[in-house]
Parts: structure tokens; sequence; C-alpha cells
């Protein structure tokens, strides 16, 4: 793998909240891209790493690379406009602010002129048409799954090259899931690089192509998606009773 193939690198890092440790000792490689996913079971960590990715919270030792800069220590603004977006877990919207405005605060950062991020509200309004039926509606009065279309929506209004969405299909439906994982895909083919974290292990392996194993703040497992999902033991730990039925 050619340096050039990496877009952010993660060594060593240690992060967490006061007196209490979360991660201990994160090395994680994201590639140009790809689409890269963390899974884990809840309380792994993966938030917390998140959160120290976007500047949330600062770590206390190890670095973060991105495109061969040192990251940790930004403001979340700053990591912002490096070009890497956090969509958080619970979506997190001005819940009294109309659809509109909420995709608008994703572009708050930018120094484009208007008509290229009204181009890029289009490109929102096309992939998620319900986002425009809905565009002068509260975004606290519209479905979980609407919600997380507008969180996702916000977020590509930063215009990233790395999306990072924390807890995809937490609460919608597998319709809603299938949806903005097609959504995703899409995205990926035109170029952005994505890191998906969900405990949704089954749909986070078959989504990415490379994929990270979190369990108590450390990375436990990695490698490529198809491989981790054929894991016995990674099919033991999450995969449950899916696991014992393909066995058979």
């Amino acid at each position: 793998m050619s340096e050039s193939s990496h877009l952010l690198r993660v060594n060593g890092l240690e992060a967490g909240y006061g007196e209490i440790t979360v991660l201990w000792g994160i090395d994680l490689t994201l590639r140009r891209g790809e689409i890269t996913a963390l899974v884990g079971s809840n309380g792994a960590g993966k938030s917390t790493l998140m959160r120290a990715l976007s500047g949330l919270i600062t770590p206390g030792a190890g670095s973060i690379e991105w495109e061969g800069r040192a990251l940790q220590g930004r403001d979340p603004k700053a990591i912002l406009a490096a070009g890497i977006a956090h969509v958080p877990e619970g979506r997190r919207l001005f819940s009294a602010m109309n659809v509109e405005d909420n995709l608008l605060m994703g572009a708050y950062a930018r120094r484009d002129p208007a008509a290229a991020i009204k181009r890029d509200m289009e490109r929102v309004y096309a992939m998620f048409p319900k986002l425009y039926e809905r565009r002068a509606q509260a975004a606290g009065t519209m479905s979980g799954g609407e919600q997380q279309m507008c969180a996702i929506g916000r977020g590509l209004m930063s215009a990233p090259r790395l999306l990072m969405i924390d807890e995809l299909s937490l609460g919608l439906s597998p319709l809603l899931v299938e949806q903005l994982v097609e959504a995703l895909q899409v995205l990926n083919r035109e170029g952005l690089s994505i890191l998906v974290v969900e405990q949704d292990v089954v749909a986070a392996l078959e989504l990415s192509s490379t994929a990270y194993v979190m369990d108590m703040g450390r990375i436990v497992q990695s490698g490529a998606s198809a491989d981790l999902m054929g894991d016995p033991a990674i099919r033991r730990a999450y995969l449950g009773a899916l696991a014992d039925e393909t066995s058979l």
C-alpha cells in the first residue's frame, strides 16, 4: 500500500473523559476512496474514537494524521474545514429549525460561492427526495429515517472528503437502512471516503471493504471485510444466531 493511498492514520491513540481513559493504543488507517467499517458492541469505544477524530475530545496520547499532517489538537471547525465531516450518533439536528436551514448549517465553514452551495443542496435533495418534500418542515418533527437522511445531508453540505457516520442504522427499519446504504455506495463510487460505525456487524461488513473490530477500547481485529465476515471467532462473537444457522 502506497503512502499516497493513506487518507487518515491513527497511531497509539488514547483518549477519554476526565480521569477515565476509554481508548487504549488505537491504530487505524483509512485509505482514500474506500468504505471502512468500525464495529463492536455497545460501549466498545467506537463513538469516543469518532469524537477524537473530529476534535470533540482531545487525545491524551498518540497521533492522528490527515494526509500526512498532524490533526490532533485542532478544533472541530478546523477539522471540518480540512475535509472531515462527522454525522454523530443520535443525529443532533437543530430540531426547531427547518430541514433546509439544518442542511445549510453543514456549509457554515465553507468559503465557496453561493452557487456552489446551492448546487450541493440540489444534489442532497436529488439523493434524498424526502428532504426536498420536507424542506420547510421542522427537522424534529420528521421520522427517524428522515432525520438520519438530513444528518447525512448536512454532513455532505460541508463538501467533505471523508464522511464519518456514527450508528448509521440505529432505530431504523431495514428498508430505510437499505436506502441509506445505497446512497453511501453511490457517494463512494463518486470518490467519497466513508467511515461507518455500526453495531449491526453484518450490515457494516457487507457495506465496507475494510473493517476494524473494537472491544473495551482497543482494536482487537482488522482486515478485509469479507475475511472478517467468514472468521469463526467474529461470527460467534457478533453474528449470534446467524452464525449458528449458517453452520448447519
